[in-house]
């Protein structure tokens, strides 16, 4: 089964050439709350789109599903609303897949589920250290469609130095182990353009097949707008892209009952890490 591409970005015209390049979901990102503190400093996307944005892109899109991010649990305050008035209007304004990001706690994500009440898909975005402690109990959430483990967050919260780490040290199969028992569709982490990346994006989407998951984020480093401006330009780098991508994806899949082709490759993986992990610890 192919991975589910997703695009984070608030652009009309960039969202439609992904779409067309075979994107299946177009991100928006509503997350700012309480982000740049625990991301400062760090090289990472951080969007602070608005409901007016999914409107935007809800026009354009035909094809590809409309999934946006809200902002972790929080009560009205003098600078924006509830959670719940959040999900209510992201939900009018066209959003189909709604992902909750760092939680905490059981209630936080039973809040999110019950409030959701079936209008969108929800997509629980585990990437703090307490979410991973109670996953069984989460599971246990009627309502729950998807689940995506966050990478960037959930090596901070561990103290990492590189966020690959959960990948190399068994947290992420640990998880997937417990989603497909449950038969809840799961991703893992952003994947650049193939030979991109410290991580090489190849050695990431074999391990996405090796663990079964579905979904996996086309990081900036994979097209960053915020670099390249002309739309034609873009769209090339989006369709030969996607086509590297589905290209790898069929080799794996030839490869599903070939153990050493993705043992070898999770070696390569863990070595990887390590020898990053290593260099950036003597900096």
């Amino acid at each position: 089964m192919a991975l589910k591409l997703m695009y984070i970005t608030n652009n009309p015209d960039v969202a439609k050439i992904a779409e067309d390049a075979g994107v299946d979901r177009i991100f928006v990102d509503m997350e700012y709350i309480g982000k740049k503190a625990r991301q400062g400093g760090m090289d990472t996307v951080q969007s602070h789109h608005t409901i007016q944005d999914i409107q935007n892109i809800r026009t354009v899109i035909r094809r590809a599903e409309l999934l946006v991010r809200v902002n972790p649990i929080h009560e009205a305050s003098a600078a924006y609303g509830s959670s719940r008035k959040e999900i209510d209007e992201a939900i009018e304004a066209g959003a189909q897949i709604l992902m909750l990001p760092y939680f905490k706690t059981l209630e936080e994500a039973r809040f999110f589920v019950e409030t959701v009440d079936g209008r969108a898909r929800t997509f629980l975005l585990v990437e703090t250290p307490e979410a991973v402690e109670q996953i069984d109990e989460i599971l246990q959430i009627p309502g729950v469609d998807e689940i995506y483990v966050g990478l960037n967050d959930l090596s901070l919260g561990y103290g990492h130095k590189f966020m690959f780490k959960p990948l190399a040290d068994g947290t992420v199969e640990r998880l997937s182990m417990k989603f497909r028992q449950k038969q809840i569709p799961f991703g893992f982490g952003g994947i650049a353009s193939l030979g991109k990346g410290l991580l090489p994006s190849e050695r990431v989407i074999r391990e996405h097949y090796r663990l079964g998951s579905s979904s996996a984020i086309l990081s900036r480093s994979f097209c960053d707008v915020h670099k390249i401006t002309d739309l034609d330009q873009i769209r090339r780098i989006f369709v030969k892209g996607v086509r590297d991508i589905r290209d790898l994806e069929r080799e794996c899949a030839l490869q599903e009952q070939n153990s050493p082709y993705f043992t070898e490759n999770r070696c390569a993986v863990v070595e990887r890490v390590d020898a990053i992990c290593h260099e950036l610890a003597g900096r």
